[in-house]
C-alpha cells in the first residue's frame, strides 16, 4: 500500500512533452560557482592593474618620443605631432567599440573616489602611450610622415565600424604596429645615407640611398633608436593584452 502512494505521489512526466524533458534535465543540472578569490590572488590583481599597468604605460610615453641622432649619439626627445593626438583618440574610441574596455567598469559612481582617481589615472597613462606609440611610428617629416599618417587614418576608421572581438582586435592592433614598424625602421631607415657620411662621398658610392633622403626628406638617427622603438612597442602591446576590461570584483 504505501508503494503504491510513493508512486502515485511521483511527477508524472510525458516523454513526448520537449517542455517536460528540457524540465526534467534542468531538475538534473549542476550549478557550478567560482569559487572566491583568494587573498593572494587579489593582491596579485591589485598589484597588476594599479601599480604595473600604469607604470608600464607612463614608460611608453616616455620612450616613445625618445631618438638618437645618427651623427653624434645624442639622445632627442621629439614631441608628438597633432596627428598622433588624433589618432589615439580614435584608438582609444576603438578600445571601447571593440568590447576591449567597458568605460562603466573603469569610471563609475560606485566605486570610490580614490578608485576613480586611480583609474581615471590609469586612462589618462592609456591615451598618453597611445598618442607616443604612433610619435614612434610616424616618420618625422616628409612624404612618408602624410603616407603612413593617411594609412593609419583609413584603417582606424574602417575598424570603428567592423565587428570586433577581444582577441581579433588585438591580433588585428599587433599587425598594424607590426607592420609600421617595419616600414619605418627597416625600410625607410635603410633608404637614407649615413648622416656620417659626407654627401659628396655619398652622391659617388650610393647615389640611390642619396636620391632617397634628398626626395623623402628623411631625418638621419643612429641604430640605438630602432631598438628602443622596438623595446616601447613591445610593452604597450604586453599592456594591452594585460589591460582588464572591468575593475569590478
Amino acid at each position: 500500500m504505501a508503494d503504491t502512494l510513493e508512486n502515485n505521489l511521483e511527477p508524472q512526466i510525458d516523454l513526448t512533452d520537449d517542455n517536460a524533458l528540457a524540465v526534467a534535465d534542468a531538475d538534473k543540472a549542476i550549478i557550478v560557482v567560482d569559487p572566491l578569490p583568494t587573498e593572494t590572488e587579489i593582491r596579485r590583481r591589485t598589484l597588476l592593474r594599479h601599480l604595473i599597468l600604469p607604470i608600464s604605460l607612463l614608460v611608453v610615453t616616455l620612450l616613445g618620443g625618445i631618438r638618437f641622432d645618427g651623427t653624434d649619439g645624442s639622445m632627442l626627445f621629439l614631441r608628438p605631432a597633432l596627428i598622433c593626438l588624433v589618432l589615439a583618440a580614435g584608438l582609444v574610441m576603438l578600445f571601447f567599440r571593440g568590447g576591449m574596455i567597458r568605460f562603466a567598469g573603469w569610471i563609475s559612481e560606485r566605486f570610490s573616489i580614490l578608485k576613480n582617481i586611480v583609474n581615471g589615472i590609469t586612462f589618462a597613462a592609456l591615451f598618453g602611450a597611445s598618442v607616443q606609440i604612433f610619435n614612434s611610428l610616424i616618420p618625422e617629416q616628409g612624404l612618408p610622415f602624410w603616407v603612413i599618417s593617411f594609412c593609419f587614418v583609413w584603417t582606424l576608421w574602417n575598424n570603428l565600424f567592423a565587428d570586433f572581438e577581444t582577441k581579433k582586435l588585438l591580433k588585428s592592433l599587433g599587425a598594424m604596429f607590426g607592420m609600421a614598424f617595419a616600414v619605418k625602421y627597416l625600410l625607410l631607415a635603410n633608404l637614407t645615407a649615413p648622416a656620417e657620411q659626407s654627401w659628396l662621398s655619398a652622391i659617388f658610392e650610393n647615389p640611390a640611398q642619396t636620391a632617397f633622403s634628398w626626395l623623402l626628406d628623411l631625418p638621419r638617427f643612429g641604430a640605438a633608436t630602432g631598438y628602443l622603438q622596438f623595446f616601447t612597442l613591445s610593452i604597450f602591446v604586453l599592456s594591452l593584452y594585460f589591460f582588464p576590461q572591468t575593475t569590478e570584483e
